[in-house]
């Protein structure tokens, strides 16, 4: 293959210099055994790795970087891994989340950096992914998306069940006596079988789903297991094309535009993908000078239907998506709602991409003449309680309650819930509904996933399965319920939310997309007058820095000085 010619590589600025650092950067890669002839005239490669074994995700990613930096070689260039920091889902306090933008910091710091012409950017965990995209997207080199895939389906006396979808259902079994703390610990070793992310539709999912619409990644990327050999075959792919990538200097900035973003905002309603996949498209395309709003989703929202049928909302598990076809037989699905002629990274368009997809399960991704629903699987709501927006996904919530009046039973903070929500004492039924603030982007801080708030264990034992939840924070992408996040602005930030008193009525109607406290606006105001004057926790470093500069939600959380000017 071709490459670019050495006056075109910007590796060349760190080495042709009269300076004597040009002559000691190429002294270092003598030292690493590099002939000069290997090195000279040739791109030279990053392989960007959040690989960590505190991150059980991505504990594999090592071995796809060696796949990656074979193919690399094979297309005449250079490869050189580096780490990034991890982000854990399991194992971070207080969250993942309140770390994704220090992520995006250290990838877009160590490419322009370093003596890069393109970067392979290998993740797979929540928030690994989206902070690799918005840091290669500011750094805007030639740049190529490999996640880790999902992991093995779980089995478990007799079912087939996915994480943690089923971990939650389970533990709602569990906290209502129906199951015993044997059974418990049993289907603890059971539920994660190989590396990998959650083989549910979670965030994982989707976003690997996701950047495929969005032609940061190759086809395939999103459905292939972490153990199929495929996946590391795409690994392999990723390394030879970042070469022809740079040879075309394809680079973010040429892939990206506003029908990219539609393109990946209609795939994530069609798969019922994560709540937390707004906040993280948001922040990418705050990367960039495309202009992204919360209205944008509402509106394709109505007019593109939910074709696949995974859990959380859904019958099925990443492993059974793969073999129907994976995202391109989605896309396929979907074809005539898209803008074919968006560039991916193959050096094709998405509609050339798609030619010959096919779709083998049309039970696990449906057809347009019979959709899981009519439109898409998230809505975003206005009202008195959210002036800048929140979001529902309505696809796994109870239809019952998606037109429900109630009484708010109002929790200050995380603590107070869980040191409140199983009190025999606690006066709330059914109908009343769970408010739970100060867990948004500065309350969390970090904006935490829970906002899948417990159902009391009094009302589990008389058999309610799901009440109207409302929260500033997030929820697991694995997760179902009526459970309305992403409340803005925040109560920490003096939004209405702060103003609600257990004893209130709150309206929700997802069809009119309406969130509503019934409380008379002069009032609301008086209230709030009495919490804006809180102050802010004392901080260090990073969260000193995250505490001056995050955004609220519907600007993604991401913080104001990286966006684009």
């Amino acid at each position: 293959m071709k490459t670019g010619k050495r006056q075109d590589l910007r590796s060349r600025e760190w080495f042709d210099t009269p300076e004597l650092y040009g002559w000691t950067r190429q002294a270092a890669l003598q030292g690493l055994g590099l002939d000069p002839s290997v090195y000279r005239d040739r791109p030279l490669i990053g392989i960007c790795n959040t690989w960590s074994e505190l991150t059980h995700c991505n504990a594999h990613l090592r071995t796809l970087a060696q796949r990656v930096k074979e193919g690399v070689w094979q297309a005449g260039g250079v490869p050189f891994e580096f780490p990034v920091i991890s982000l854990g889902e399991f194992n971070m306090r207080p969250t993942s989340m309140l770390f994704r933008n220090l992520l995006s910091m250290d990838v877009e710091e160590c490419i322009r950096a370093n003596p890069l012409d393109g970067v392979v950017l290998l993740g797979g965990c929540d928030k690994t992914t989206p902070g690799l995209l918005m840091g290669a997207v500011s750094a805007d080199l030639p740049a190529i998306l490999v996640t880790g895939g999902p992991q093995l389906t779980a089995h478990w006396r007799g079912q087939e069940l996915g994480s943690c979808t089923d971990c939650r259902r389970f533990e709602v079994e569990l906290r209502a006596g129906r199951i015993d703390p044997e059974d418990w610990q049993d289907l603890q070793g059971a539920m994660i079988r190989s590396p990998g992310h959650c083989m549910t539709m979670g965030t994982a999912s989707t976003l690997a789903t996701l950047a495929e619409a969005l032609g940061l990644a190759l086809p395939g990327n999103a459905a292939f297991p972490a153990a199929d050999s495929r996946r590391t075959r795409l690994a392999h792919r990723a390394g030879r094309q970042i070469v022809r990538l740079v040879e075309l200097d394809l680079k973010p900035s040429r892939l990206l535009s506003a029908g990219s973003f539609d393109n990946a905002i209609r795939t994530l309603h069609a798969i019922g993908g994560s709540t937390n996949a707004i906040v993280h498209l948001l922040a990418v395309a705050g990367r960039t000078n495309i202009p992204l709003s919360l209205k944008r989703f509402d509106e394709l929202s109505q007019t593109t239907p939910m074709l696949l049928d995974l859990k959380p909302a859904g019958r099925f598990l990443m492993e059974d998506f793969a073999y129907a076809g994976g995202a391109p037989a989605l896309l396929g699905e979907i074809a005539s709602l898209l803008d074919p002629d968006q560039p991916t990274v193959t050096g094709r368009s998405l509609g050339e991409n798609l030619r010959g997809a096919r779709n083998d399960n049309p039970e696990v991704i449906r057809t347009m003449d019979r959709p899981l629903e009519a439109s898409g699987g998230l809505a975003v709501l206005h009202g008195s309680l959210a002036p800048d927006g929140c979001i529902i996904k309505h696809s796994a919530a109870t239809p019952e309650l998606l037109r429900h009046q109630g009484r708010a039973i109002v929790f200050e903070d995380h603590h107070e819930l869980m040191e409140g929500i199983d009190d025999p004492d606690l006066d709330v039924g059914p109908e009343d509904v769970l408010v739970l603030r100060g867990a948004g982007p500065l309350g969390g801080p970090g904006m935490p996933e829970w906002g899948l708030l417990p159902i009391p264990r009094k009302l589990l034992r008389r058999g309610v399965q799901d009440m109207v939840r409302i929260s500033d924070s997030r929820i697991s992408g694995t997760a179902r319920g009526t459970v309305v996040v992403h409340v803005c602005p925040e109560s920490e930030a003096g939004g209405p939310l702060a103003a609600v008193r257990t004893g209130d009525q709150i309206r929700l109607n997802v069809p009119a997309r309406r969130l509503d406290l019934l409380v008379e606006p002069r009032e609301i105001e008086r209230r709030l007058e009495r919490v804006r004057s809180r102050v802010r926790p004392e901080a260090r470093g990073y969260r000193r820095l995250y505490f001056e500069h995050v955004l609220q939600a519907d600007q993604g959380c991401d913080f104001d000085f990286l966006r684009a000017e």
